[in-house]
């Protein structure tokens, strides 16, 4: 079948009969080509199959016969056209009658009727044809159209939008292409949504986008040409956890929530009272070991010491705005007395949780009785070789409730994991459903993270530490305190006598003047050791105070332009050249 270009296949085209199949054939771009189409690339070359699936009218181009001139019509026009009597020097006679025959009602080189806008670009009859049209004017011309080509191609995301003017050959194989299927991939976090495919073969077109989310071996295994096979969602949450760093390197993990490792509390380290309100959390009461004394005064008693054992009850809130907040605990001094006090707020002191219970607690158990973010103690791991082998201590930070998919490795499937489709997307596209019903071994219940990952992690969640509470307001007494004992002091010093500067007051003069200048002093010690004489001898002084100056201001009245207006000249300070 013969080539044609992509205009006159178009402008030749019964639209009715969309969608059509187009293979790209060899010219100029014998090799392909890639073309900025709708902001993005799209690469047409030799043997190509596009699918024309609608196609619309852009604008229309009248251009005369004698190429002197180009006019854009509106696609509303209301002119009428009129065959012109004579031929287009661009069309055959062959052109015209292989046209003209297959349609019935066939223009004639004497048909006198008027043809609409719309009617010339409907009839493939009328294509190059050379009309005359009254509301233009008197001269021949021939209509232009510009359409845009919406087609489908292989292996891209969306519709590509082509003009019918780009310099590219095509011939129809409609017919000889029923059996062509146009694959359109798809985004990883698209088969998130689509519950009703899985399980479902795939091939992997593009790599994960994104950071790295997993320090794992089955991310380097993603990569395009991999076939996987998608087996169902997990809703199930996760926890966001590191590791206390130590010898070994702080390391980020996520726990799953069939983790069946144990865990047992670790004590917290608190250093001020202020921060025993926000270890209170879900707990009802604190216990704690008082491990650093506070600075009480010499004429106040101490509420505890070194030792000391605190249970704090609840924080009390103090009615009047004046008096500050307390802490209401029970002390235990060791010797079996025990105390009712009130502990103000802020108070710099040291304190370390004590721990009363030996109970081990599942995954799904701290999270009923603690707070996050906590500290645990590693005590029951059964998964020797997993990334927790190495961790005594972790902080759980955060639970996390993202969708993932249970995905395995086609050719290796033991290799089981799960991707987070939001943090790690990926185009692929859908092979057919399993040959074999195929039940995926267990996933990993706990996974590496990366530390860029971690932290990006750490912006997006929204804190649940409760803000430490308000230092209490200074009363007006203590500011004016403050305010006559500075006065005092200021009148002090200015009714004292100056004292003359000792000599290590004088070395501590010379000391600071060096600071200050520097670049002075140096160059004049320099003076007295220069030897050569080549060398120039320049001596700093302090800086010269500048001297003021007096901005003229131009009133209007005093200026005035050249007989040319090209210049503008000032009469009482600048005396304009003469104009002989």
């Amino acid at each position: 079948m013969e080539s044609t270009s992509l205009q006159q296949y178009v402008c030749s085209l019964d639209f009715r009969s969309l969608p059509r199949v187009v293979k790209i054939c060899s010219g100029v771009y014998f090799q392909g080509s890639v073309y900025e189409i709708s902001g993005s690339e799209c690469c047409l070359s030799t043997g190509d199959l596009i699918k024309i699936v609608d196609i619309q009218l852009q604008k229309v181009n009248c251009e005369s016969t004698e190429k002197d001139y180009l006019v854009e019509l509106p696609l509303n026009f209301k002119g009428l056209f009129q065959l012109s009597p004579e031929q287009s020097p661009r069309t055959s006679m062959k052109h015209f009658l292989s046209r003209t025959l297959s349609f019935k009602d066939k223009p004639s080189a004497c048909d006198k009727r008027q043809y609409t806008l719309q009617e010339v670009l409907q009839s493939p009859a009328m294509q190059g044809k050379t009309l005359k049209c009254l509301e233009i004017g008197s001269s021949k011309f021939q209509l232009c159209p510009v359409y845009q080509v919406e087609a489908i191609m292989h292996l891209r995301n969306n519709v590509v939008k082509i003009e019918s003017t780009l310099d590219v050959e095509v011939v129809d194989v409609t017919e000889e292409s029923q059996h062509v299927h146009f694959i359109k991939p798809l985004m990883l976090s698209e088969v998130l949504l689509m519950d009703n495919v899985l399980p479902v073969r795939a091939e992997i077109l593009g790599a994960p986008e994104g950071m790295p989310v997993f320090q794992s071996k089955w991310i380097s295994r993603l990569q395009p040409g991999c076939k996987i096979q998608i087996h169902h969602k997990v809703l199930s949450w996760k926890i966001l956890a590191s590791s206390r760093k130590g010898k070994r390197r702080a390391c980020r993990f996520l726990l799953s929530s069939r983790y069946e490792g144990c865990f047992r509390r670790c004590p917290r380290e608190f250093h001020s009272t202020s921060e025993l309100t926000s270890g209170l959390g879900l707990a009802r009461k604190l216990h704690v070991v008082v491990t650093k004394d506070y600075d009480s005064g010499e004429t106040e008693p101490p509420l505890f010491g070194i030792g000391d054992r605190l249970e704090v009850l609840s924080l009390a809130r103090a009615a009047d705005p004046s008096a500050a907040d307390v802490l209401e605990c029970i002390r235990d001094n060791g010797d079996g007395d025990t105390e009712r006090i009130e502990v103000p707020l802020f108070l710099d002191a040291g304190f370390v949780e004590d721990i009363r219970d030996s109970r081990k607690y599942t995954l799904p158990e701290v999270l009923e009785h603690f707070h996050l973010p906590c500290e645990v103690k590693v005590v029951a791991n059964k998964d020797t070789s997993g990334p927790l082998s190495c961790v005594s201590v972790l902080t759980l930070e955060n639970q996390i409730t993202e969708p993932f998919l249970a995905v395995s490795l086609e050719d290796e499937p033991s290799v089981t994991f799960e991707i987070p489709p939001r943090w790690m997307d990926m185009s692929l596209f859908f092979t057919g459903g399993p040959e074999k019903p195929m039940f995926p071994s267990s996933s990993p219940k706990v996974e590496e993270l990366t530390e860029a990952f971690y932290y990006h992690m750490l912006k997006m969640m929204p804190t649940s530490t409760p803000a430490p509470p308000r230092p209490p307001k200074r009363s007006d007494s203590e500011k004016n305190k403050c305010s006559q004992r500075s006065s005092k002091e200021g009148r002090r010093k200015a009714s004292e006598p100056p004292k003359l500067p000792s000599a290590d007051a004088k070395d501590t003069f010379k000391e600071a003047a060096k600071l200050l200048y520097p670049r002075t002093l140096q160059a004049r010690a320099d003076s007295h050791t220069l030897v050569n004489p080549n060398q120039y001898n320049i001596q700093y002084g302090p800086p010269r105070p500048q001297k003021t100056t007096k901005h003229f201001q131009q009133s209007p009245s005093m200026l005035c332009s050249s007989p040319t207006g090209n210049v503008l000249w000032c009469l009482t300070h600048t005396k304009a050249p003469s104009l002989t």
